[in-house]
């Protein structure tokens, strides 16, 4: 079997040494081993370039990208993913069947609690703490060493650079330790991509809306690594505003904003304060939170409410004020994804007729009243709504190996890195990276949008290299 990278996904950027050069070109001799103790994959070194910026194709491949993507046996392949873009600790063992083997998840739910938020620096250090154990434990659960994986998945990008460097340190290290194939990934396209674990029946084309604390984001999934971005925010995800409501609130922050605002909600009247819906002037698909924010809060400071009086010990009447607060903001930021939503579905059966799946992924997917609204939107227009269980819309490592699975056996992986890596190693990672490029009608010229556009979309990626194959 025959399989080429299409462009390196996880470069480094070493300080220009000559010991440094030295040791890049005795790390090309490895390549030529076997990569997998399951599934051995023969690969071209001309991708290999460490001093690539961003991408990297190579002007003569030997080999071509295989019309039969899954020429390997699908159960042959066994996958660990490691995930660590933000404050969960994760890592997973999968099957290239969809058969998890392993999952592990470490919170950092207390840091949360303590900051009222992520502290990126805390994150590292509770990362770094714990990323050892998490991913032996993830190898134990699986009855697996590192010597039964054919290859490793690990996040690159987006999210905290500290906290992403983490995850990549040590999937490095396991790859280089044994001479397995490396895939750096998406963090979006994870979330996006899980939902084909769990429903055998989503194929491509299909639509997704990606919610989280630190991410809004629609798309349009035409093909694996081929993506439209249909919206995202301008300012604020809605994970945020759930988390920085639950704190204002006085709400345990333990379990995060979104779980503590949606119970708390159950017990208030949804209608009893306005809070205007975001951005019903702009006949768009993208999305803003920071003006709804700033709403609440000036009706949590109206109400006279003591955030350091927590919801347990509130009085009958303040806690019945909270709830209301809980209840009003979710109705309006859960609106505002519905109108999005709507709009979005219009555009993306323009582009793609055949759409019948909106899929809805991230953490703040698990949200019960989120999903039973989305699907009062899906079914008005004949579509099926289609969310991963609640234990794979939060950050899993899960999600990081089953993406791996798909893009290895498209030939997109990196080879093994050298056993004995420099230390003056500065790795690509990618905190601001676009899923796809953005639709025309949907294009805004928001700063935040603009600023945020540090690394190319990883489909105008894609595209690039495959344009440089013969």
């Amino acid at each position: 079997m025959a399989l080429s990278f299409r462009f390196w996904r996880l470069n480094l950027l070493p300080k220009p040494s000559l010991s440094h050069l030295q040791t890049t070109l005795k790390a090309l001799k490895p390549l030529k081993q076997k990569l997998s103790p399951i599934c051995s994959l023969p690969m071209s070194s001309s991708s290999l370039n460490p001093l690539n910026s961003h991408l990297s194709i190579s002007k003569n491949p030997t080999f071509s990208e295989p019309h039969n993507p899954t020429a390997c046996p699908q159960d042959d392949l066994v996958v660990l993913g490691i995930e660590t873009s933000c404050d969960d600790t994760a890592a997973a063992v999968v099957r290239g069947n969809g058969e998890i083997l392993s999952q592990v998840v470490s919170s950092q739910a207390d840091l949360l609690a303590q900051y009222g938020g992520v502290a990126p620096k805390m994150a590292e250090e509770a990362h770094l703490q714990v990323i050892d154990q998490v991913v032996q434990e993830a190898l134990d659960k699986a009855k697996l060493t590192e010597r039964n994986l054919s290859a490793i998945a690990v996040t690159i990008g987006p999210g905290l650079g500290l906290c992403l460097r983490v995850g990549v340190r040590k999937a490095r290290k396991i790859a280089g330790s044994f001479n397995l194939p490396i895939i750096g990934v998406h963090h979006m396209e994870a979330h996006a991509l899980v939902a084909r674990l769990n429903e055998r029946e989503l194929q491509f084309p299909f639509m997704a809306l990606l919610i989280s604390g630190g991410h809004n984001l629609l798309i349009l999934a035409r093909d694996l690594g081929q993506y439209i971005q249909l919206g995202t925010t301008i300012d604020d995800a809605i994970g945020e505003a759930y988390d920085k409501t639950a704190k204002w609130l006085g709400l345990d922050l333990r379990r995060s904003g979104g779980p503590a605002i949606e119970e708390l909600a159950r017990e208030g009247n949804a209608k009893s304060i306005k809070f205007s819906t975001p951005m019903k002037q702009h006949k768009d698909c993208n999305f803003s939170y920071a003006g709804l924010k700033t709403q609440v809060r000036l009706a949590i400071e109206s109400e006279n409410i003591n955030a350091t009086i927590p919801i347990s010990s509130a009085s009958s009447e303040d806690r019945r004020t909270r709830a209301d607060i809980a209840a009003s903001f979710q109705r309006v930021a859960v609106l505002h994804l519905e109108e999005r939503c709507e709009r979005a579905i219009e555009w993306a059966l323009k582009i793609e007729p055949s759409v019948k799946y909106l899929v809805v992924s991230g953490g703040v997917a698990s949200n019960q009243y989120v999903r039973a609204q989305l699907d009062q939107v899906v079914q008005r227009n004949s579509l099926r709504l289609v969310c991963p269980p609640p234990s794979l819309c939060t950050d899993n490592g899960v999600m990081v190996a089953w993406t791996g699975i798909e893009n290895f056996r498209m030939g997109r992986f990196d080879p093994p890195p050298p056993a004995d890596e420099p230390e003056d190693i500065v790795y690509d990672l990618r905190p601001r990276w676009p899923l796809g490029e953005e639709y025309a009608e949907g294009r805004s010229e928001a700063r935040s949008m603009k600023t945020a556009r540090i690394h190319p979309s990883l489909t105008s990626m894609i595209q690039a290299s495959s344009q440089q194959q013969p």
